[in-house]
């Protein structure tokens, strides 16, 4: 079965605060929801229109955990913390099995 991986790209950032809110929060959701961190924040090589600031990815065991993950209610907490604190670019794709 394919895997589901969240990327997370990060525009701008215009509160760190409710930024750190949401980490604290989106952590355990994302643990909880079955999701696995493969980075965060790492170094970055932007190419083409990519912008090289904050990138995540997060491996889940399928594509619907992901999406199931999204809209658990942790983590929907979580994104009411971030708000309007960022302006970033969240894709739910499906990995090559």
């Amino acid at each position: 079965m394919p895997k589901g991986y969240w990327v997370s790209v990060y525009r701008t950032v215009s509160d760190p605060e409710k930024l750190a809110a949401y980490d604290k929060l989106a952590g355990p959701a994302v643990r909880a929801g079955g999701g696995r961190l493969l980075t965060r924040g790492s170094r970055v090589a932007a190419h083409d229109a990519g912008i090289a600031e904050r990138t995540i990815l997060i491996e889940f065991d399928s594509f619907e955990q992901a999406v199931a993950a999204r809209e658990s209610a942790a983590y929907q907490e979580a994104l009411a913390t971030l708000a309007d604190g960022v302006e970033r670019d969240f894709r739910i794709v499906e990995g090559i099995d």
